[in-house]
């Protein structure tokens, strides 16, 4: 199972499509994940294209997209819990917040809002933030992300130059 991972669009205000190195991951995609900040409509009905979607919405996002996605999601596969969320707020780090929404044992939660690549564990949960594909702030380049699932759960970042 490979799940494609993805945050931070920002379309089309930080750019006008999703990029090349996206869309080639895409079309080896069982599933794809969205964690928010989509901005239109047009990528979620993009990425569908591709693969069944889950997401959810961010705090730059519209109320076209808040009528169509959740704050925060649990979804189950292959065995294993993944938490969706953006991961915005007051108080505490976007890590913290992301951590703290699920008050339950979850495997993975997948989070965005900060564009920063983030992959580590906090106690048993890993905690994934595939970073923004198309507006890397500081970061020297784009990223998203890719989990696969067997019998173990990985997570991997894909780095790339130009969007």
């Amino acid at each position: 199972m490979k799940i494609v991972v993805v945050s931070d669009t920002h379309i089309p205000k930080r750019a006008q499509r999703l990029p090349s190195r996206l869309l080639h991951e895409l079309r080896s995609a069982d599933q794809i994940i969205h964690a928010g900040d989509w901005q239109s409509l047009e990528v979620y009905e993009q990425l569908k294209q591709y693969a069944p979607v889950n997401g959810v919405f961010g705090n730059t996002d519209n109320e076209d997209i808040i009528r169509v996605f959740p704050d925060k999601k649990i979804v189950n596969v292959n065995g294993f819990k993944i938490g969706i969320i953006h991961g915005h707020g007051k108080k505490m780090t976007t890590v913290k917040r992301a951590f703290t929404a699920f008050n339950q044992p979850i495997d993975c939660i997948v989070f965005g809002h900060s564009h920063i690549p983030y992959l580590k564990y906090k106690n048993k949960t890993l905690m994934f933030n595939p970073g923004s594909a198309t507006d890397k702030r500081k970061a020297p380049f784009y990223s998203f992300g890719i989990l696969t699932m067997s019998d173990e759960l990985h997570a991997q970042h894909i780095f790339f130059k130009s969007k």
